[in-house]
């Protein structure tokens, strides 16, 4: 977890094509990304970090600038960092396989399972996914099914948003 020391700073990005967010950071990097409807989830999921966790807009700009720029489709990758020191170490190695997804393309639960020298495992990799803190930036909208099809999504209106995802990134679903 996230040394003690650390604060972790909230902040705004409101009105992009899948409606408004909520970004949280340390020092180390980003740290969360949730819609607004979703409030009193990403506060929780902060308050479980044991961090100081206060509001500045000025800390998440320059992650709300590329996020804004994902979602317009002017950008494939993020340049900022990411906090992977605030997840657990099966989640963290799942979601850093999820991350190494490149844009444009998909895998499986299984693909990610396998990559992460855990081939059984494809049900606790949907669960690290279930439990992503980062959506969009670690993109566990690439990842879907066996039979091809999508399964999940807790972000923003569930599947639909998963969809425009992919389409946006001219997969399709």
């Amino acid at each position: 977890m996230t040394s003690p020391t650390f604060k972790i700073y909230t902040g705004e990005l409101n009105n992009t094509p899948l409606g408004d967010l909520r970004l949280a950071v340390s020092a180390l990097g980003l740290v969360a990304v949730e819609w607004a409807e979703s409030q009193p989830e990403f506060f929780a999921y902060l308050l479980r970090l044991k961090q100081s966790v206060e509001p500045n807009q000025k800390m998440i700009q320059p992650y709300a600038k590329e996020l804004v720029e994902y979602l317009k489709g002017k950008r494939r990758s993020f340049t900022f960092a990411v906090d992977w020191d605030t997840l657990k170490p099966f989640q963290r190695n799942a979601l850093q396989a999820v991350f190494s997804i490149p844009y444009g393309e998909t895998r499986t639960y299984g693909d990610i399972a396998m990559q992460i020298g855990h081939p059984n495992a494809y049900r606790a990799v949907g669960s690290a996914n279930a439990t992503n803190p980062m959506p969009l930036v670690i993109p566990c909208h690439r990842v879907i099914g066996r039979d091809g099809k999508l399964h999940g999504y807790g972000g923003g209106d569930g599947l639909p948003t998963k969809e425009w995802l992919l389409k946006m990134e001219r997969i399709k679903p």
